[in-house]
């Protein structure tokens, strides 16, 4: 029992939007969807959803089709930025599977109208979706080019009413270097979304941290791949960096 007398075991957080990019579902493959990763993933959002905690999600294009790297090659931007949005889609649709495959109640609800898979995004439906504890995977960006899906991410948690953005990545927190590639580098417990933005640490662009601050959403980051790591970061366990 904590000091406050609360249950430490109990949820930090009721509402909270998971951000994890597309390249997360892809596994070991360097492209496309690996289902034994997809399911994995599942199981943690499961564990987080048993706890009472109503659950936004958000999946990147990256590992079917990145609209910025498109344009880089020579593609016009807007089509290659839609042509992202529904990358989104098809992640979204494979982890609506994997979910419904535990007994876990979804909807997708896309901000480009594609009525025979998905839902539109209208507000006041997804936010009913929540109460009625239904995971909602928003797909499709904000359906317009330009935006990446960390500003739709924390657009949606505000529209949602989110308490916060959890961003589940490779690494256990915000390091002022790559831990990938330098044996020194440091990680932040707590950073400011000013820090983030002066020292253009690597968390989400500059428009959703930008985002997050103006409505004071905390961001934590944390490591998907840790087992039960989702659930542990909303218990108060955990390495994590949370942005504030």
């Amino acid at each position: 029992m904590s000091t406050d007398g609360r249950d430490s075991l109990a949820p930090t957080y009721t509402r909270v939007m998971l951000k994890i990019s597309g390249e997360a579902l892809m596994g070991d493959q360097g492209f496309g969807l690996h289902p034994p990763t997809v399911e994995r993933i599942a199981k943690e959002v499961k564990a987080v959803h048993e706890l009472g905690v109503e659950i936004c999600l958000v999946i990147g294009g990256g590992n079917i089709f990145r609209g910025l790297q498109g344009s880089a090659q020579g593609m016009e931007r807007t089509t290659a930025d839609y042509m992202g949005m529904l990358a989104t889609v098809m992640n979204a649709l494979a982890m609506q599977g994997a979910l419904e495959s535990y007994g876990i109640h979804t909807r997708v609800i896309s901000a480009i109208p594609m009525d025979q898979v998905c839902e539109p995004y209208i507000r006041r439906r997804a936010v009913r979706h929540l109460e009625k504890k239904r995971v909602c995977i928003f797909a499709a960006g904000t359906g317009n080019p330009f935006f990446t899906t960390d500003t739709a991410a924390t657009l949606r948690a505000n529209e949602m009413s989110c308490e916060a953005i959890l961003k589940g990545t490779q690494v256990d927190g915000i390091y002022d270097k790559d831990p990938q590639t330098h044996d020194d580098a440091a990680r932040y417990d707590v950073v400011s979304y000013d820090e983030v933005l002066q020292k253009n640490l690597k968390v989400m662009d500059a428009s959703a941290i930008a985002l997050a601050r103006d409505n004071n959403k905390p961001i934590i980051v944390f490591s998907l791949s840790e087992p039960g790591g989702f659930a542990g970061i909303l218990r108060g366990e955990g390495t994590y960096t949370k942005v504030e």
